[in-house]
C-alpha cells in the first residue's frame, strides 16, 4: 500500500505531535532543572550538622518533598513545578548563602531565620521579583545591604535583624512600595537614614534600633501614612 505525498505529511505530523505530547507528559511533575541546580548549589554552601537536608540528594525537590522546600501544587505555563517557599528556619545551619539562590525565580518566601549563616547577603536575591517574605534574622550575616534588595516589587516583610550587617541603608529601599515590615535592628548599620524612605506608602514597622546610625531623624518620615512603630 502506497501513501500519497499529502498522506505521508499527515502521518509524519501525527507522529511528531504524539512524540511532543509524550515529552510534555514526561516533563509533568518535575521541578524546573534550573531550580534543581540552584538548590544543589545552596546545599553545597551550607554546613548541616544535624543532617536535616540529607534528603536533598534523592529524587525530585518538589515531588520527593525535600526538607524545607515547598512548591506550587501545579505546573506552571512552562510545564515545570517551581519552588514557592524555602523554609529552613532554626536548623543549626551554618556556612553561607549561595548566589544561585537568585535562580529560584518564582519563590515567594525565603526563611533562614535563627541559624548561624555567615557571609554577606547575595545581591542575586534581588532577581526574585515574586518574593514576598525575606526572613534572615538571627544569623551571623556580615557586609552591607545590597542595593538590589530595593527592587523587589512584591516584598511585604524584610527581617534582617540580629545579624552583623554594616554599611549604610541603600536609598533603593525607597522603591519597596509594598513593604509593611522593615526590621533591621541589632546590627551595625551606619550613616544616616535616607530621607527618601518617606515614600514607602505601606510601611507599618520601621525598626532600626541598636545600630550605628548617625545624624538626625529625617523630618520627611513624618509623612509616612501608615507608620505605627518607629525605633531608630
Amino acid at each position: 500500500m502506497f501513501l500519497s505525498e499529502g498522506r505521508k505529511h499527515q502521518v509524519v505530523f501525527s507522529l511528531w505531535f504524539c512524540f511532543y505530547l509524550v515529552l510534555i507528559a514526561a516533563q509533568d511533575n518535575i521541578t524546573d532543572p534550573t531550580e534543581v541546580e540552584a538548590l544543589k548549589a545552596i546545599k553545597e554552601r551550607l554546613i548541616d550538622p544535624n543532617g536535616n537536608l540529607s534528603n536533598w540528594i534523592r529524587g525530585d525537590p518538589c515531588t520527593s518533598r525535600w526538607t524545607g522546600v515547598l512548591c506550587f501544587n501545579e505546573t506552571l505555563i512552562d510545564g515545570y513545578l517551581h519552588v514557592q517557599e524555602l523554609q529552613l528556619m532554626n536548623l543549626s545551619l551554618s556556612g553561607n548563602l549561595a548566589p544561585e539562590i537568585g535562580s529560584l525565580a518564582y519563590m515567594e518566601r525565603l526563611n533562614f531565620m535563627w541559624n548561624k549563616i555567615t557571609g554577606s547577603i547575595p545581591k542575586e536575591i534581588g532577581n526574585i521579583k515574586s518574593l514576598v517574605l525575606l526572613l534572615l534574622n538571627g544569623n551571623l550575616l556580615t557586609g552591607s545591604l545590597p542595593d538590589e534588595l530595593g527592587f523587589l516589587p512584591n516584598l511585604d516583610r524584610i527581617q534582617i535583624d540580629q545579624n552583623h550587617i554594616s554599611g549604610p541603608l541603600p536609598t533603593s529601599f525607597a522603591n519597596l512600595n509594598k513593604t509593611k515590615h522593615f526590621h533591621m535592628n541589632n546590627n551595625s548599620i551606619s550613616g544616616q537614614i535616607p530621607p527618601e524612605l518617606w515614600r514607602l506608602p505601606k510601611l507599618v514597622h520601621f525598626l532600626l534600633d541598636n545600630n550605628n546610625l548617625s545624624g538626625y531623624l529625617p523630618p520627611e518620615l513624618s509623612k509616612l501614612p501608615s507608620l505605627l512603630i518607629l525605633y531608630d
